[in-house]
């Protein structure tokens, strides 16, 4: 049991004055890793460092990032920045898909295998403060088609994609890493707007989706973040029949914080997610995983869903030789 709840979780390293809590987590078997720009310095540094997390671990671990290009890009010490995706998109098709394949080859040289992109929200807020030029267009339409070339492009280089930020952020005025946005819309203007490219994500058998921090009231009454909702999590498994693996976006930005760490997991694995983000391997995130496996242990319905999720992570580590 041990073993399959840290399979259900991506830890960051921690920062060398942490170092020993990741190592400690990659030998209980934990699911993955997540690198920051604080973690490259150069290539040869990067490489023999995933080289060395990889030989520690007792189960392959998803080696993670996120490489959006522009604004959210983590090698930003070894080269200048991609173009973001919103002027990538605007520069043509053509220059998307080439553009993601050097992202693609890139990422692959290093040694990693999961990217935390593309962004399927729609920036239908001008004002918004953490989408912007992340998101391909702030139209539904566009952003398929931006989904679409960048997440087969991926998948062509064994990269696996991840799209975010389910049900959609591009309507957000606020910051989820500083607070928890309401999305006061209608269902059936979230769902054309702003669901819809998850949908198509779905039809095209994406391999990974991103659950945001934020509310939407068309799913909870009650200040609920998606993340977390058995109503948001609900409609994406069971009505749009996503099967794949559904992973909580950074579990210590404020839009979540306030539910309490084991609280919020407990939710969060109810509600259908299957994995868990954490920027950083330090003590108290370490503690709180142990503190799982011991609830988990003595809880049948959150056992059965640990079994469940495990199947998933299993199934993706398969398919892209993560063994």
């Amino acid at each position: 049991m041990e073993k399959l709840v840290y399979q259900m979780f991506i830890l960051g390293t921690g920062g060398v004055n942490n170092i020993q809590y990741l190592q400690q987590a990659l030998k209980k078997g934990v699911g993955g890793i997540i690198y920051f720009t604080r973690d490259i310095k150069n290539k040869e540094q990067f490489c023999k460092l995933i080289k060395e997390h990889t030989s520690l671990a007792i189960i392959p671990p998803f080696l993670s990032i996120d490489q959006e290009g522009g604004r959210v890009e983590r090698t930003e010490n070894i080269h200048e920045r991609y173009l973001s995706p919103k002027f990538a998109f605007e520069k043509g098709l053509d220059f998307l898909e080439n553009q993601t394949e050097n992202i693609a080859h890139e990422l692959k040289e290093y040694g990693i295998n999961l990217n935390f992109a593309p962004c399927a929200d729609v920036n239908t807020n001008p004002d918004n403060p953490i989408i912007g030029e992340r998101a391909f267009a702030d139209n539904p339409h566009d952003v398929i088609k931006g989904v679409k070339i960048t997440s087969e492009t991926y998948r062509k280089n064994g990269i696996i994609p991840c799209v975010k930020h389910y049900p959609g952020h591009g309507d957000a005025d606020k910051d989820s890493h500083l607070t928890l946005p309401v999305i006061n819309l209608s269902f059936e203007e979230m769902n054309k707007k702003h669901i819809y490219p998850f949908e198509f994500a779905v039809k095209n058998d994406i391999e990974m989706i991103m659950a945001a921090h934020l509310h939407c009231t068309c799913f909870d009454k009650e200040t609920t973040p998606a993340s977390l909702s058995k109503n948001a999590i609900g409609y994406l498994r069971n009505k749009l029949n996503y099967n794949g693996v559904i992973i909580s976006d950074d579990m210590v930005m404020k839009g979540v914080q306030d539910y309490g760490a084991i609280d919020a997991i407990i939710m969060g694995i109810k509600a259908g997610l299957d994995m868990f983000i954490y920027r950083d391997a330090d003590k108290n995130t370490i503690n709180t995983i142990n503190e799982l496996v011991k609830i988990v242990t003595q809880d049948k319905e959150l056992t059965e869903c640990v079994l469940k999720s495990n199947e998933r992570i299993k199934h993706l580590k398969k398919k892209y030789n993560i063994i």
